[in-house]
């Protein structure tokens, strides 16, 4: 749990330890209602975030906030009672970015736990946690990262955000669908949603503000940000359902802007109109570098409709997913850095999902069965560059998987050369429901494919030296809150031998039992 402070005493002791209490020109009412983030640790700090929004559903998307710049004091510390001030600055909140606010805090040790708060007149925010990434070239004991994705406000409660808050994670890695722009027309059922956005679907710059904002409010979000750094990559319904690069530049440019003004990204993401930088590149020391790609912003369009369907046209080798820029940056990271875990965060399913095994292959067009020439050219990449450990971790599918990753998904004996691990929602599809693997399609016709559960909740990734356990976690009920969590499966990776492991509960598929540790190692 982190430590809680009252208003009085924090107040006492960020004066004395010489937080400026300085009133800007223009009065304003309690500015830190959407709280505060950190996030793209490195060896020497992080970036901090707020935005202050006295009125955080203004309808001008501004938040209530005067025309003129504010100063944005800030703080880090080594305690959560914020007394041993090791940085502090002056950031300047401005209309023009929602009086947003971005710090690049630099100069801090390697591999140590810090606290962070801002203050804004005479208001003081609330403290978060942050972490700064292990000394270059050092293998740190272990990494816990939790992974989530999906999280619609009107579908229900985001309990799961605070139940992840709870395990303290070294890192948050958010995996996209951060808000949805659907507006509160859109049903989930005829019974109507849980909760209801604020208006029609984000389109405007202002929609797109008032959308983040809602969420933000949300107490249990607050206390994910506040808990751990964030990663965070953005996936569709933070602009529209199943974009790609061609729906107009003005709604991607407003889209962006919003993202980059609600996320603790660093300053070199901020977005020049329609396009906005967010793949990158984290490390972990030697023990892990995690590669987070952008599946949206540079693919080539939908070869057919984005759903499931047996695509009539002959695949195309020269389609990209990533665009050949990215692609080409992911190979040369492989090639380059060598980290013992190499972990990819992108946001749609990368293994085959065939709903229709046999002649016609039934995929999901929008996922990388939809572009299967750009996934072969990784696969084939991250084996020629000699990669250790292959993990891709993935978001938007509303459902936990896991499976295997091969070069030949027709053939049932193709051995593994990574492993998957796709992140179920936060919220989306409400309540959800449980499946018996014994009868699931999907897993007697996919034999790569190892775990299919229909219920909400987020991955709690550890990575060790030696083995990389991923637990399943879940929720029962999102439709009112308070839900408790409980791990529903857990699979284990073991360094060098390709092949996922389930640990004991966990009911894999129930058609292709797992190989033995020795089977495991033969084969790798």
């Amino acid at each position: 749990m982190l430590a809680v402070i009252s208003r009085r005493s924090f107040l006492a002791a960020g004066l004395a330890s010489g937080l400026p209490s300085l009133v800007p020109s223009a009065a304003f009412g309690e500015p830190f209602t959407l709280g505060v983030a950190c996030g793209d640790p490195d060896p020497g700090g992080f970036v901090l975030w707020t935005r202050l929004a006295p009125m955080p559903l203004a309808v001008d998307g501004l938040g209530g906030m005067p025309e003129a710049p504010v100063p944005v004091h800030w703080q880090v510390t080594t305690d959560p009672a914020g007394k041993d001030v090791v940085r502090r600055g002056v950031g300047e909140a401005v209309r023009d970015w929602a009086h947003s606010v971005h710090v690049e805090v630099t100069g801090l040790l390697p591999g140590r736990e810090y606290w962070y708060r801002f203050k804004a007149g005479p208001y003081l925010s609330p403290i978060g946690r942050a972490l700064t990434a292990p000394a270059p070239g050092s293998v740190p004991r272990s990494l816990r990262i939790a992974v989530c994705s999906c999280a619609n406000y009107q579908h229900g409660y985001f309990t799961a955000y605070a139940r992840m808050a709870q395990e303290r994670p070294d890192l948050v890695l958010n995996l996209g669908d951060y808000i949805y722009e659907q507006g509160s027309d859109h049903l989930l059922t005829l019974g109507g949603n849980v909760r209801d956005h604020e208006g029609a679907e984000a389109v405007t710059l202002a929609d797109y503000r008032r959308r983040h904002a809602l969420y933000k409010t949300d107490p249990d979000l607050q206390a994910a940000h506040a808990a751990a750094p964030w990663v965070a990559v953005m996936d569709d319904h933070e602009v529209v359902n199943n974009w790609t690069n061609l729906i107009p530049a003005e709604r991607r440019g407003a889209a962006f802007r919003a993202y980059y003004e609600h996320m603790p990204l660093r300053p070199s993401a901020r977005p020049g109109g329609p396009a906005i930088q967010l793949y990158r590149r984290l490390h972990w020391g030697n023990l892990a570098a995690l590669h987070v790609l952008d599946t949206r912003q540079y693919r080539d369009a939908h070869q057919c409709a984005p759903g499931y369907s047996s695509c009539p046209l002959p695949a195309d080798p020269s389609r990209s997913m990533l665009g050949l820029d990215q692609e080409q940056w992911l190979l040369d990271g492989l090639r380059r850095f060598g980290a013992r875990w190499e972990l990819i965060g992108q946001q749609v399913f990368f293994g085959q999902r065939d709903r229709d095994p046999g002649l016609d292959r039934v995929v999901r067009q929008d996922a990388w069965d939809g572009y299967t020439a750009a996934r072969l050219r990784l696969s084939e990449g991250w084996i020629e560059a000699g990669v250790r450990n292959a993990v891709v971790l993935t978001g938007d599918v509303h459902a936990h998987w896991a499976g295997n990753l091969v070069l030949d998904y027709d053939d049932p004996d193709s051995r593994p050369i990574g492993a998957e691990f796709a992140v179920t929602s936060i919220s989306s599809g409400g309540d959800g429901h449980d499946i018996d693997p014994a009868t699931d399609p999907l897993l007697a016709g996919n034999p790569h494919l190892r775990l299919h559960l229909r219920r909400r909740g987020y991955l709690m990734i550890q990575i060790t030296p030696s083995t990389l356990t991923a637990d399943f976690k879940i929720v029962p009920y999102v439709s009112t809150p308070g839900a408790p969590v409980v791990t529903a499966g857990t699979f284990a990776l073991h360094d060098r031998i390709r092949g996922l492991i389930p640990v004991a509960g966990t009911t894999p598929s129930p058609r292709h039992p797992d190989s033995s540790a020795a089977e495991l190692r033969r084969q790798s």
